[in-house]
């Protein structure tokens, strides 16, 4: 069951998260360096992409949903060039700006088709901007038919379960991108999707695929949640609900860079639920969206047509 283009554009996701700019600098690598032994890069060309929590809602956009996205910058000028890249792919865009933080940049440096070296600039946001975030969230909820939370673990969902809690008071989907071992901060939430490094990191690692499904199922219902995704990489993905498993398997294609990948399976996913399809319904869909996306190179997204085509 594939929503129609026109009921995906009617369909609205607010996704809430840690923004980033990914920056690249691509160039020719000719020598190695007479001062160390490393690659010397001679950058030819400067790219800059939306990139962390603001790539889900951008992935969510690129499938012709309407996205909102609500994060924290600083007052620099990474975050006015996100904000200005955010605002020119038409998501509304509702960036709260802390003048003590700065905006988390990733700079890759790209030689050879392949990347030599990563760069992070980053600290963590005020707890009073990150109040006004909650205020806004509350106020901007009423008009989304689902929420997305993406966590890279940046500080900008300190907030977290006070948010699931009026989300879900307002009966609302909530999906969850997770980090870290603490996973009661979302208790309530509909769905999460680890992969199965950061699952083993909180039911430790498991025995045959029996082991798996008596883990997931106990973190699902500790947590009170409707359901768990485990992305598997190669071995696609499985999700465990009251109604028991469903195991998709991954799409068989060249695999160019796995960046992202993660992004843009819980972006189709929130876009699916919010066109008015089931968790269950929606899985396979945002699995082959995943498949698409690995064959391209760095943060990318899928469009509603490659999806669906």
């Amino acid at each position: 069951m594939n929503p129609s283009k026109q009921r995906m554009a009617q369909a609205r996701v607010l996704v809430v998260g840690d923004a980033m700019l990914d920056r690249y600098w691509h160039g020719a690598v000719e020598r190695i360096s007479p001062e160390a032994p490393v690659p010397v890069v001679h950058v030819t060309r400067e790219e800059e992409r939306i990139g962390g929590a603001a790539n889900v809602a951008y992935n969510v956009a690129t499938l012709g949903a309407q996205a909102s996205f609500l994060g924290v910058v600083g007052d620099d000028e990474p975050g006015q060039r996100l904000e200005s890249l955010l605002t020119g792919t038409g998501i509304r865009t509702h960036l709260k700006r802390d003048p003590g933080l700065r905006t988390t940049v990733k700079l890759r440096v790209i030689g050879r088709q392949q990347q030599l070296l990563r760069m992070d600039f980053e600290n963590e946001p005020d707890h009073e901007v990150l109040e006004l975030q909650s205020g806004e969230f509350a106020a901007l909820l009423p008009q989304q038919d689902a929420v997305l939370f993406s966590d890279y673990g940046k500080g900008g969902l300190a907030h977290i379960p006070r948010m699931i809690e009026t989300a879900r008071a307002a009966s609302k989907p909530v999906l969850i991108d997770p980090k870290g071992s603490d996973y009661g901060r979302y208790r309530g939430a509909s769905v999460i999707t680890p992969n199965r490094a950061e699952l083993q990191d909180v039911v430790g690692r498991w025995h045959g695929e029996e082991d798996l499904k008596q883990r997931a199922h106990r973190l699902r219902e500790e947590l009170g949640l409707e359901a768990l995704l485990v992305t598997r990489s190669e071995e696609g993905m499985t999700l465990f609900d009251a109604q028991g498993e469903l195991y998709v398997k991954a799409q068989a294609r060249e695999v160019f860079d796995v960046t992202g990948a993660g992004d843009t399976v819980i972006a189709t996913l929130a876009a699916m639920v919010a066109a008015g399809l089931s968790i269950r319904d929606a899985v396979p869909i945002a699995n082959r969206a995943g498949g698409i996306v690995v064959g391209k190179f760095g943060t990318a997204t899928v469009s509603y047509e490659e999806l669906f085509a």
